[in-house]
């Protein structure tokens, strides 16, 4: 019997797969359970539809994404920080400071956690900063950190 699987179960396949399932463990197991449904043409339809909104989503998300990707390109973020005389800053600029500058400066939301530093940058200077917005697609932003 074909099964259109609810939930990821392991050893059996992950959710919105269609397995083929012995008639006892699909009408005694997955189907009581709510685990998996009957692959009958109703639901196979819902899947489809599922499917290409799940696909369409995602591909306005990258669309999104690479537009942001080519704002960077004509983009320089000014992070003013404390610096001591040698050009050494005290703390550093996080990932965090150059989120929130995007938000404040440029209106761009971008979560803290897709830019990619490896350590916080503590020098003055422009720092070219990758920024992960979308499987594949990785901005770069040039940050200029000036003293205060």
């Amino acid at each position: 019997m074909k099964v259109i699987l609810l939930n990821d179960i392991k050893g059996v396949g992950k959710k919105d797969q269609i397995i083929e399932a012995s008639d006892g463990y699909a009408r005694n197991y997955l189907i009581p359970k709510k685990l998996a449904v009957e692959a009958n043409n109703d639901n196979m339809n819902k899947l489809k539809a599922k499917q290409d909104s799940n696909k369409y989503k995602k591909d306005m998300e990258r669309k999104e994404a690479e537009e942001i990707a080519n704002k960077f390109k004509g983009i320089m973020l000014k992070v003013r920080v404390k610096a001591g005389e040698n050009g050494k800053i005290f703390g550093g600029v996080t990932s965090k400071e150059i989120a929130d500058g995007l938000k404040k400066d440029y209106n761009i939301t971008i979560d803290k956690k897709k830019v990619m530093l490896n350590d916080t940058i503590k020098t003055l200077g422009t720092v070219v900063v990758d920024i992960k917005l979308f499987e594949g697609i990785i901005g770069k932003l040039k940050v200029d950190i000036i003293a205060q």
